[in-house]
């Protein structure tokens, strides 16, 4: 005999009845329909089936010897990974506190024996109806799950986690004074010139390998990229979101970036070398800009530290006296001298040779 035609798709269900011949006549109503059958004897042999199967529906007899299905449902709806399944009660009881009990568990529904086939076939499309509609549902969620997160990774490539939560917030204007931050500028030298000799895509290819070499060391300390602008690479710590301990955190980051282009294998064929400022001040930060927003910082601080960098020798990590009073018992320096910064007046500099107990 040919199933019936079916307005769900076919479903996978178990029929739970401790009398063989009760479960093979309502498998049998079932498979007629369309769907696919899997039988328990017992209880204890409905959960393990469910255990090490998916079943999308389950037709479960009340009265049943050692756990009755009332126990059974309980048993369902307490374990996490079978919450979810509908389950239609069936049983030749037919006391309204049976019906009950039933719903109060989570049962969907509730069929009388002998079982009438025109009541079972609605019962089963509406169970699985509203299984499908919710299985929809957490599949969506769990998609907008996925994009949220993909949107966080996004924003984060822009904005520290402090300014992506206030955005969120609705906060449309964001600005902040910072009294004690740390500020790096890395600049790869004789940058013009390799740019000029070599294609465009090997040059975008090494800025690309040398920035996310730069990026991963960032955010292993703490240390907030700020932005990149041609060659030069610009990061902040001390900022809300990272690392307490700022100035030992970028001090850290430039001896690992000079290292780490050292080792580059470079897809020119030439040595990569930077050139390294950093200085400790106040600055003030925000997000400017509505169509293309982004964060940065202002203030003398990334001046002298920019300034750091451009007068810092080639290899070199140059620290401005606030960084060096910051880090002069940890690390090892070399006394370079002033210069002069107009707005700012001299400022003493040192260069950053390593920490103590590497070179001690």
């Amino acid at each position: 005999m040919k199933p019936d035609s079916q307005e769900t798709s076919p479903a996978s269900v178990l029929v739970v009845d401790d009398i063989p011949d009760n479960s093979a006549m309502l498998a049998m109503h079932v498979q007629r329909l369309g769907h696919k059958t899997a039988v328990a004897g017992s209880g204890i042999e409905a959960l393990k089936s469910m255990r090490a199967a998916s079943f999308d529906l389950v037709l479960l007899d009340v009265m049943m010897p050692e756990m009755n299905g009332h126990e059974v449902l309980e048993q369902i709806r307490l374990d996490p990974t079978l919450m979810n399944v509908p389950v239609v009660m069936v049983s030749a009881v037919t006391e309204i506190d049976s019906m009950a009990r039933s719903i109060r568990l989570g049962a969907e529904d509730y069929l009388f024996k002998p079982i009438n086939a025109i009541l079972l076939r609605a019962r089963i499309d509406a169970c699985l109806e509203k299984k499908r509609l919710r299985d929809s549902e957490k599949e969506h969620l769990r998609q907008l799950e996925i994009e949220r997160a993909n949107v966080d990774r996004l924003l984060l490539r822009l904005y520290p986690r402090p300014v992506i939560d206030r955005l969120k917030r609705g906060e449309s204007l964001i600005a902040d004074a910072y009294d004690d931050v740390t500020i790096l500028f890395a600049d790869i030298h004789d940058f013009s010139r390799i740019a000029g000799a070599n294609p465009p895509t090997e040059v975008v290819r090494l800025l690309n390998q040398v920035f996310t070499a730069f990026d991963k060391l960032a955010e292993e300390r703490g240390i907030e990229k700020i932005k990149t602008v041609g060659d030069a690479y610009f990061a902040a710590c001390g900022l809300p979101g990272t690392n307490p301990n700022h100035a030992s955190a970028i001090a850290d980051l430039a001896l690992h970036m000079q290292r780490e282009v050292t080792q580059l294998d470079s897809p020119l064929h030439e040595p990569i070398t930077l050139r390294i400022g950093i200085h400790t001040g106040p600055v003030v930060a925000g997000v400017i800009g509505a169509a293309k927003g982004a964060f940065d910082l202002w203030g003398a601080t990334v001046k002298i530290a920019s300034h750091m960098e451009t007068s810092s020798i080639v290899g070199g990590i140059q620290v401005s006296e606030a960084t060096y009073d910051q880090l002069r018992e940890a690390y090892v320096f070399e006394k370079r001298g002033a210069f002069y910064l107009r707005g700012e007046g001299e400022i003493n500099t040192y260069l950053l040779k390593g920490e103590r107990r590497e070179l001690d």
